[in-house]
């Protein structure tokens, strides 16, 4: 089995989700799949996947997300809006009802490879850990997502395969994963989207597409504990663990001996929440 590692900053809950998401993917698209969190060498922490293949799981999950589309997918006998550009039609649906703004989707790269994202419209659960709010739609979220990442792996392809969760550029609406492009009109004094029709005085939000994504796929199956009102809890883990086993573990509801907890807060921004930075709760 081959091993390879990427830095991950532990207390940014949307990059240890996203490692969560590079985990489902790696079993996903090469197979048996393997994780943990290593917070001891001295140059960073790492989130480190082991699989049966020689090949690197990070570089092939990029070159999927890269080459990817996202489609929405619709239940049969709905009225599909003008705004769904692309979408399938499926016999089974997610939740009681359709929504244009929370579809379900599907990543579909040029091989037919796909994979299914609908945690947001996941009506089996009480948290769908919905962040986004207002007229944006998950199939659009996603795909500029994934237009962002095609322009990363052209122009800065040996630094994303490096450090996937750091690599930052400009983007608009998001799923709000990454603390670092959250931002609140009451503590910058404005808001930004006041200013989107000037263009002298525009101004972008810079954070990860790949965060963004891949801590929607890491969701697909697994959530934060919720302790109480927009107050959570994940962990992390130093032992080897499949997705079946990574997915309780995330949550903190696995008993292990050697893992790290983190609470961290969703605010408000405007209908939006937004991610904040987590704080450990313990140190084995």
């Amino acid at each position: 089995m081959s091993i390879y590692a990427i830095p991950v900053d532990l207390t940014n809950p949307g990059q240890v989700l996203a490692c969560m998401g590079f985990l489902e993917a790696s079993e996903a698209l090469l197979g048996y799949a393997e994780a943990r969190f290593d917070w001891q060498p001295a140059t960073g922490a790492q989130f480190q996947l082991r699989t049966e293949t020689s090949e690197n799981p990070f570089a092939d999950v990029l070159a999927f997300l890269a080459d990817a589309k996202a489609i929405a997918i619709v239940p049969a006998d709905w009225l599909v809006p003008s705004k769904i550009t692309e979408f399938t039609i499926a016999d089974t649906f997610p939740a009681p009802e359709a929504d244009a703004t929370s579809l379900p989707i599907q990543l579909q790269d040029s091989t037919g490879r796909s994979v299914l994202l609908s945690h947001w419209a996941d009506g089996g659960v009480d948290e769908t850990f919905k962040l986004y709010a207002g007229n944006r739609s998950a199939q659009k979220i996603a795909n500029d997502m994934l237009r962002e990442i095609v322009a990363l792996w052209s122009t800065r392809h040996d630094g994303l395969l490096l450090d996937p969760l750091n690599v930052l550029c400009s983007m608009g609406g998001s799923f709000n994963f990454d603390p670092r492009g959250a931002w609140m009109g009451l503590d910058v004094g404005y808001s930004i989207n006041d200013l989107k029709s000037n263009k002298e005085l525009e101004q972008k939000v810079v954070a990860s597409p790949v965060v963004e994504l891949l801590a929607a796929w890491g969701l697909q199956h697994a959530r934060p504990f919720e302790l109480s009102l927009r107050q959570y809890r994940y962990a992390v883990w130093n032992d080897w663990l499949p997705p079946q086993l990574a997915r309780p573990a995330l949550s903190g509801q696995l008993p292990l001996a050697h893992k790290r907890q983190y609470h961290f807060a969703l605010d408000l921004s405007g209908k939006n929440k937004i991610v904040c930075y987590a704080i450990q709760e313990n140190t084995p």
